[in-house]
């Protein structure tokens, strides 16, 4: 089995609804993403999948996020938008962009800070 991970960033505020605690006042954070997909098989090119491919996808998908109140988004506006609701949002929109392609995604791991994370995989 082959795999390969991208990462990248956006900036966007939220806050939880329904917490007690710092969390419950808006603030930001500058998300750090990383998707990983994986699969059996490479191309001629001995490629699982184009980096640049799948650099652009996520880029796509977080261009809907970034600089924003993550509560608007429609996804968020009766969920939280915590870091583990937000890596399955990216993991379903991702899964879209490859249902042509023999590749799956093994996790989106998204850290609000360089020390806590949350890692979506579909079970």
């Amino acid at each position: 089995m082959y795999e390969i991970t991208v990462k990248t960033h956006f900036s966007g505020a939220h806050f939880l609804r329904e917490y007690e605690g710092k969390c419950e006042n808006l603030h930001g954070h500058n998300w750090v993403v990383e998707a990983t997909v994986y699969g059996d098989n490479v191309n001629d090119t001995g490629l699982l999948y184009d980096f640049q491919l799948l650099k652009k996808a996520l880029g796509e998908i977080l261009d809907e996020l970034d600089h924003t109140l993550l509560n608007d988004h429609p996804e968020f506006k009766e969920l939280n938008p915590s870091a583990e609701r937000i890596a399955k949002f990216i993991h379903d929109r991702l899964k879209e962009h490859l249902v042509d392609t023999d590749v799956r995604i093994k996790e989106i791991c998204v850290h609000e800070s360089e020390n806590s994370r949350a890692v979506y995989r579909e079970s």
